[in-house]
């Protein structure tokens, strides 16, 4: 690995030393395919991946006390981790805001230098979302690399999305976050080729004569067309979505979202209810495409369960939009699932992170379970500090199954009702009749008979109409 210096320049007139002492300043600045924001081409941008190794986290510690501030650095740490990073150092400042200019203060931007050469560090990441002034002013003063905690999380979803919707919805993340920060070879550069080609310097010549648009305008403007193509297809995509979402609502199938912070277990929950086989894997982000499997009720009735991409603390804006068709699936939800990591440092932190995020989409009008996971690896103190706080909570852990059941049981419990209770004695030719009336109804009381089936059941209005033929007043036993 090399260890990227800022040496400073030596006065000399050797101009084989100077310049290369340049050069060495060059590569110490130099990007990474997926970070650069000089494209060469436009595909560049496509699922790309920083390839971070040796990183310093820096953050600012505007509000809240010092372990609320450890705890958003360590998360920043298995972010990067996530990334394909090796975590080196840490440091937090204390700020009332963020310095505009530098994002950290001048005295702190020196000391971030002197932690990157004495560790090698070829990289600095940010626990913030930087402006391109701040993020360029730094990479110039600490010489390596700088990205933020947004562009960390886009490439964690970028590494993760395996659909062709979730890889559409993270590469327009992408490009919207990267469009602001493009930038050409320095101010003092034009890069326009237009006009007669005569005058020499910036005037291009035989061969590099183009169309009068600098190279900057033009990746702008091939980005703007991707943009615009990829929103193209998310709508169509939408599309298809709604269908399935219709033609579940038109058969009054009830649906519960599994939502929560990301390696929360609502993957892990979602095997333990449905048997799904959805991949469980101890890290950030590893679920991004939304899995929707079909449970059944204790008393017959079908209902669907979707595991959700996971959220976490200060998403980005781009990420919410970008995904907001599949979030979606929550809001049109009948019930969320939240479930909560009970052995994470700050459970109350990704509560109200998740909150905010179903609140940016519509969903917080709806009913929620709150579940606590993980119950096996969180210390008694915590658990019982949770439930008094959170006294309608279920605690539950996905790994051993304890409290699997009784959470099945408060999925059903809150499942909408069908508003109809008729009794039907049903012949034994609409078998067809019986079978639907199990799926879609919630049957209470159920004899076979000479005549037929008799049930007491709870149905929609259009079904019970459907079994108008077949009323009757009491059981015939």
């Amino acid at each position: 690995m090399t260890n990227y210096h800022a040496e400073p320049l030596v006065e000399t007139g050797d101009a084989e030393t100077l310049g290369d002492l340049e050069l060495a300043e060059r590569h110490a600045l130099r990007r990474v395919a997926g970070l650069s924001t000089e494209l060469t081409d436009i595909t560049e941008v496509e699922y790309r991946q920083l390839r971070l190794e040796r990183v310093v986290l820096v953050g600012v510690w505007t509000a809240g006390t010092v372990v609320d501030a450890e705890n958003s650095l360590t998360e920043l740490a298995a972010l990067a981790e996530t990334a394909g990073s090796q975590v080196l150092e840490g440091l937090i400042q204390r700020r009332s805001q963020p310095d505009p200019a530098t994002f950290i203060g001048r005295g702190k931007v020196d000391e971030v230098r002197s932690v990157v050469e004495s560790t090698g560090a070829d990289t600095v990441i940010c626990d913030g979302e930087l402006s391109p002034g701040q993020l360029r002013a730094l990479e110039q003063q600490i010489k390596v690399k700088v990205i933020d905690r947004t562009a960390l999380i886009l490439d964690i979803f970028a590494q993760h999305a395996k659909s062709k919707e979730g890889k559409a919805q993270v590469e327009l993340a992408q490009l919207q976050y990267l469009l602001p920060r493009l930038r050409g070879w320095g101010e003092a550069l034009s890069r326009q080729t237009g006009g007669s080609g005569r005058g020499g310097g910036a005037g291009g010549g035989v061969g590099l004569r183009g169309p009068g648009e600098t190279k900057l305008e033009t990746d702008r403007r091939r980005i703007n067309h991707r943009i615009a193509k990829l929103r193209r297809e998310l709508a169509s995509m939408r599309t298809i979505r709604d269908t399935k979402r219709a033609t579940r609502r038109r058969n009054e199938v009830p649906a519960v979202a599994i939502a929560g912070y990301t390696n929360a277990g609502k993957s892990s929950l979602l095997n333990r209810i449905t048997g799904a086989g959805v991949l469980v894997e101890d890290a950030l982000f590893a679920t991004l495409d939304t899995t929707t499997r079909r449970a059944t009720a204790g008393d017959g009735r079908v209902y669907t369960l979707s595991d959700t991409v996971g959220f976490v603390r200060h998403l980005p804006h781009h990420l919410v939009e970008a995904f907001r068709s599949t979030l979606e699936e929550v809001a049109d939800s009948d019930l969320v699932v939240h479930v909560v990591d009970g052995a994470h440092p700050d459970p109350d932190e990704q509560v109200r992170a998740v909150r905010e995020v179903l609140a940016e989409v519509g969903a917080d009008k709806l009913p929620e379970l709150l579940v606590v996971n993980k119950v096996d690896a969180a210390d008694e103190e915590t658990l019982l500090r949770l439930k008094r706080e959170w006294p309608g909570a279920l605690f539950v852990s996905a790994q051993s199954g304890a409290g699997i059941a009784e959470l099945k049981a408060a999925i059903e419990a809150r499942l909408p009702r069908p508003a109809v209770e008729v009794a039907v004695l049903v012949p034994y030719d609409r078998g067809d009749l019986v079978t639907r009336l199990h799926l879609r109804g919630e049957v209470q009381e159920t004899d076979h008979q000479e005549e037929g089936t008799f049930l007491r059941v709870r149905v929609n209005a259009e079904l019970a109409a459907e079994l108008a033929p077949y009323l009757v007043t009491e059981s015939k036993s």
